[in-house]
This record gives C-alpha cells, structure tokens and sequence, in this order.
C-alpha cells in the first residue's frame, strides 16, 4: 500500500531558464477532431512559477493565452490562433496520496491514465473517467467531465474536494465548498477561461475487484431505449451504443452495456485484477497485428456503405451476446473504448471529425434524438457513431447537464459536405434548443453565441461574465471556442 508522498511545489518562477516562455516560431495545432486548426505559440512550463511568469509576460506584451491539457477536446476548446498556447502536461506530479481515505492531490497535468495507474493497487478508482484516459485532470475539471454513471455519481466535479489556482492577475485562490464556494462552481466548467488549476484534490472510489460485471441488451429504438435506462438505474454504469445508419422501422436500434462493481469477496482474486499490469489495454490484436495500424482500415472504410455495413455487422454481433450471461471485463477495458484502437482518428483524415453532443430532458430527449437520426440520415450524413447517456443535474456554473439524457454524434468532415454539414447542426441545434437542450463545450465546434446565450441561463451567463471582469480583466485568457462563443 501507498504511504503518503508529497512532492516539492515550487512557486517561484525563473523566466531565463524557461526558454519557451516568448517562443518565436507559430506552431501548427489541432483540436482532437482534426476538423479545427490554430497556429500557436506552445509553451510547456514545469513548476507553477513559470505559469506565473508566462502570465505576467502575456500581459506585457498584450497576448492571449490559452490552456491546453492532453488535447483531448473535439473542437477549438484548447486551440487558440495566434496565442500562447500554455500546455500543463509537464506539470504532472502526483502531490500526495493516501491509500487509506483515497484522497488525492495532483498537479494539473496529471492524466486520468496516472491517476488510476497509481490508486488502482490500493483498491481505488476514479469515481468518474471519460471514454479515454488521455485527458488531463485540469482539463477534466474545466470541462467537468462526464462518464457512463453521470445520472448515480455526477461529473468529476462532485469528487473534486479542493483546488488550487492562478489567475492571470497572479492571485493564487485556494477553492472549496466551504472556502469561496462561488469561484469553486464556477472554475470547475468555465473551459479555461478564468485561471490555471494549480492543483487539485480529488476522492477515489473504493472498489474490491479490478473488474466489472457486464451485461449486454438491445433496444429496437431510442424510445424503448429512454425506458431501459429509466428503469435500470440501479447498476453503476450504463451507456448505449445507436445504429447511426439503420433507417425506417430499425432507426434508433441500441445496444446497452450495463455494469455493476463486485462486492468484496466475488472476485477470487483480487490481487491480480487490482493491478495495472491487469488493467492494461492490450497493443496486438489477436496477438499478432499491432493495433497502432488499425486505423489504415478505417480510413479505407470510410465511406457511407462501409459504415452501414460494419454498424450492422455490430448490432447483430452484440444482440446474440444479449442472450448470453453476464460476464467480467477490467474497468479499463471497459471505460476506454476509445483507447482500444490507438489514433483511430487518423481515419477521418484528411477532413477530421467533429462530434455533436445535446443534452435534452427526458420528457422530450427520444423524440429529439431520433429526429437527429432522421434528419441526419435526410442530409445524407448518417453518423459513424452514436452513443447514449444518462445524466443528473449539477450545481456547477456552466453545467451542460440535466435530468435527461445526452447523445454524441460523430461525422466525418470533407470539402465535399462541410457546409452541409453545418447547416445540419444548425438544424439540430434549433431542435435541441427549442426542447430545453443544453451542450457541452468539450465537444462543440459549431455552436455560435446567439446559441449558446439561448441554451444556457442567464444568470449563469452574466455570473461567468462577472467573474471574468473579476479575475482576468485584460481578458488574457481566450481560446478559440471562448472567441467563437463569448464577449471576452
């Protein structure tokens, strides 16, 4: 078991030893989707000082700054034209940590990779982990992340005990919900827009076994698919993947994994499972192809009839598991799909992707989602993939979630269907606002202002405003997505 470890935290900057600190050359930047694209100035600073010094510097010369942590948000969220671009990746030490409680303090670099490598031997897991494990922890906080039990535990948001942060003032704030409260919900979803997380405490999840149970069970629309989830919310994890491309009497067909942790004492093992060795994703398939090349396949793929057929090939494959008991996956395995198959992206090159994620009650989210599907299938742009969830509300500032539900949407971008492509947001975004819907900022590249200040509360809006003026009133902190959405 982990002892308590501190590291030194050093907050006294040294700007002739960060080179980096006024880089001379613009360097090219992508959004995870590949679809947006800036030119910046990256920096990598290792100790909070020479954030500080960064700041102070940007300010000087009158630039932007914008806050990249793993790179892992779909759209413009990280990217920021003609600005620094302050990457925390280097800023990656795990602060302390104590196996008893589960509480830990992490610098902002910090991926949720290191994280559950570093508790898992102690019987500990994240609470809430997004679909891959390459996102930093501060950029998990920014975007206050979601998983596949949003609706029994929240977002990541909810785990976070305390923080730390820097603004671009250079007022360090230490932050919780009993020491200011106010900037504590609103830092954790502004997307990077009022300071740096400096460092951040979170609690683990106690768990007794390095696997889940699993179940598979299909849904022949989105319909019956709002009623499984609504009466299954009991099991600490569901998440449903959608046939994009079935049409008529089979549009909306699902398949529903659901999962639930193992008491103490179910897993024979425990000292096996709960390893990272366990854990890990295998990099060969079937032993012998290295899974780093798979990606060639699905850039061969991609076209509309292959997808339709490998989306079949999928939903008939996984409805004769349906019928089939349930079985045991490590939760790596079973949390990282995106992870299984390294830079599968590279297959919607050269156009990238993006990802259209609503977030819609559950009085209305089938009838919205399954006319997403139809205008979607209309458009001649059915999804290559689909995915469903369940959500809760959260008292956090800029919160895209509800009580209802979410679907993220992937296309492929070409030059051929990119203005049809965001004329259909446009369409859907209408949709989803006129029945209550919100969005997620990690995701998006296609919302516009009159959008979002639609979409969201006013007083959330004018509260996130408020709180610019306050902390960053030189407006140092910008990325492309803040420019694209907002007045500052």
């Amino acid at each position: 078991m982990h002892n308590m470890k501190v590291a030194s935290y050093s907050t006294h900057g040294d700007l002739q030893a960060l080179s980096m600190t006024a880089p001379q050359r613009l360097q090219r930047v992508e959004g995870w989707g590949m679809a947006h694209v800036a030119n910046c100035y990256v920096v990598q600073p290792s100790t909070v000082g020479q954030v500080e010094d960064i700041f102070k510097e940007a300010k000087a010369k009158g630039q932007k700054v914008a806050l990249r942590g793993g790179g892992q948000s779909y759209g413009d969220a990280s990217i920021g034209q003609e600005s620094i671009l302050l990457d925390c990746s280097k800023l990656n030490r795990v602060l302390a940590w104590d196996g008893e409680t589960g509480i830990i303090d992490v610098e902002p670099g910090v991926t949720i990779e290191d994280l559950w490598q570093y508790v898992v031997a102690d019987g500990w897991w994240p609470p809430v982990v997004s679909g891959t494990m390459r996102p930093t922890l501060a950029g998990a906080a920014a975007m206050n992340i979601h998983g596949k039990n949003n609706y029994k535990m929240g977002p990541i948001g909810d785990h976070i005990l305390e923080f730390e942060m820097l603004t671009p003032e250079g007022k360090k704030i230490l932050c919780s919900r009993e020491e200011n409260p106010r900037l504590f919900h609103a830092m954790i979803s502004s997307f990077g827009v009022l300071g740096f997380f400096t460092r951040i405490r979170l609690q683990m999840k106690k768990v007794y076994s390095g696997e889940l149970e699993v179940h598979v069970d299909i849904a022949p629309s989105l319909k019956a698919t709002v009623d499984y989830f609504e009466e299954h919310l009991h099991n600490d994890y569901l998440v449903g993947w959608v046939d994009g491309t079935a049409k008529g009497r089979n549009r909306g067909r699902c398949v529903i994994h659901k999962a639930r942790y193992l008491e103490p004492g179910e897993d024979p093992n425990p000292h096996k499972t709960l390893t990272a060795t366990y854990q890990d994703i295998p990099k060969m398939m079937f032993g012998v192809v290295p899974k780093s090349i798979l990606w060639v396949g699905l850039w061969m793929l991609k076209n509309r009839p292959s997808w339709t057929a490998l989306n079949t090939s999928k939903f008939h494959f996984d409805r004769l598991h349906s019928s089939q008991p349930p079985f045991r996956q490590s939760h790596a395995a079973f949390h990282f799909l995106l992870d299984h198959v390294p830079n599968w992206k590279r297959g919607y090159r050269p156009g990238g992707l993006i990802q259209y994620q609503s977030f819609v009650p559950k009085e209305h989210s089938a009838y919205v989602f399954d006319k997403q599907l139809e205008m979607s299938q209309e458009a001649g742009l059915p999804p290559f993939l689909a995915v469903f969830k369940k959500h809760r509300p959260d008292p956090f500032l800029m919160t895209h979630a509800l009580d209802g539900h979410s679907f993220a949407l992937d296309y492929p971008v070409t030059k051929k269907n990119r203005e049809r492509l965001i004329r259909l947001t446009e369409e859907m975004t209408e949709l989803v606002i006129a029945h209550g819907g919100r969005f997620y900022f990690a995701k998006d590249g296609v919302l516009r202002k009159e959008d979002v200040h639609r979409a969201f509360p006013k007083e959330s809006l004018d509260e996130l405003y408020a709180l610019k003026k306050e902390l960053d009133p030189e407006h140092v902190l910008q990325t492309d997505l803040s420019r694209r959405l907002f007045d500052f």
